[in-house]
Formats: structure tokens, sequence, C-alpha cells
């Protein structure tokens, strides 16, 4: 089994990203991207996806939060596809619930290559601290087309805004777990087209 790691540098005139990922890893994560909660979303990722996450992003941040956010869903996205490389042997598929308190969401997802997203969501306000909740599918949208993956989101009920968006993360990280995960009896890519 090759490793399944990628690194990346991305440069923008509102963002710099340098980003490395390694599929098959720990959950260690060293990420600052400047928008504190944004980190501790991207760090329920890492941690509850068993996955090695660097992510250093520089970006805008004193005209908005938002080409940050996108710029490191497009990145992460990129690197989660060429670290899978061919997606042979892999389940494919992935559902997962996960409740945060009083919040519970779901996340469903087919690394089909063939990019989607379908996203519910709905908060009790625009903010959770200084950052706008209308960011999260931003960056799941940007991660899904990047990816190559169909994505489907949904938070069930919620109260809190922090909540919410923390359950939605941390039922993505266990999808994408899942998702990736080899299983012997599949010989090659598990699709009748031969190809993923």
């Amino acid at each position: 089994m090759k490793n399944r790691t990628y690194s990346l540098e991305r440069s923008t005139t509102e963002t710099t990203i340098k980003i490395d990922i390694n599929i098959d890893g720990k959950g260690e994560n060293n990420i600052n991207t400047g928008i504190p909660f944004f980190d501790h979303m991207l760090q329920q990722i890492a941690r509850h996806g068993f996955i090695d996450l660097n992510i250093q992003a520089k970006g805008d941040i004193e005209v908005d939060f938002h080409h940050t956010v996108e710029d490191v869903g497009i990145a992460l996205g990129q690197v989660v596809a060429k670290a899978l490389g061919d997606k042979k042997g892999i389940v494919r598929y992935a559902t997962s619930f996960i409740p945060m308190d009083e919040a519970l969401s779901m996340v469903a997802m087919d690394i089909s290559g063939r990019p989607f997203l379908h996203y519910e969501a709905n908060f009790t306000g625009e903010l959770t601290g200084n950052f706008e909740v209308q960011l999260v599918e931003e960056f799941f949208r940007a991660l899904a087309f990047n990816s190559g993956m169909t994505l489907h989101i949904r938070n069930l009920y919620g109260k809190n805004n922090h909540h919410i968006i923390e359950s939605m993360f941390k039922a993505f990280a266990k999808a994408l777990d899942k998702a990736t995960r080899f299983d012997s009896r599949i010989e090659g890519v598990l699709s009748t087209k031969g190809k993923l």
C-alpha cells in the first residue's frame, strides 16, 4: 500500500496556503488560518477523521473571512483527491450521524469523481462569535468540487450555532475516514465502470 499523502502550495492575490495531508494518519494537526473558530473546525476533521493535517494560511481577513475559508476548502479538496490517487480498494461510500449536545447532523458521501453538494442547515443567527455561519456551506462546496466528491450534509436539528457547525464537521470527518478505508474484497475500484 502506497503512502496516501500529498502537499500543496496555493497562492492568489487574496490568499497563500500551504497544506500537507496524510490520509492514513493519527489525527495530528498543525492548523493556523488566522480564524480561530475555523481552525477549531479543521482540527475536528483531522482528529476525528484520523488524518494528519498541516494547514498554514494567510488571507485578506481584514476584508472578511470568505476568501480564506473558501480557498482552504479548495486546497483541502485538491490534496484529498491527490492523496487518494486512483481510489483502488477504497470503500467509497459512507454515512455518519454525529450529535453535539442538542444538535444532530448527518453527512453522506460518495468519493465518486462526480462533484456535488447538497447542504441543509437552519442556523439561529448569522454568526457564531465573529464567524459567519454562511461560510460553512462555501467551505464544503469548495471541498466537494475540488475533491470530486458527492457530498450531502444535513443538520437535522440544533439551537446553538457552534454545536450545529461542529456536529457537521465531525460527521464529515467520520464519513471521510470510513469512505477512504480499504476493503480487501474490492478488486480495482468499487464501480461497474472500472474507474472513479
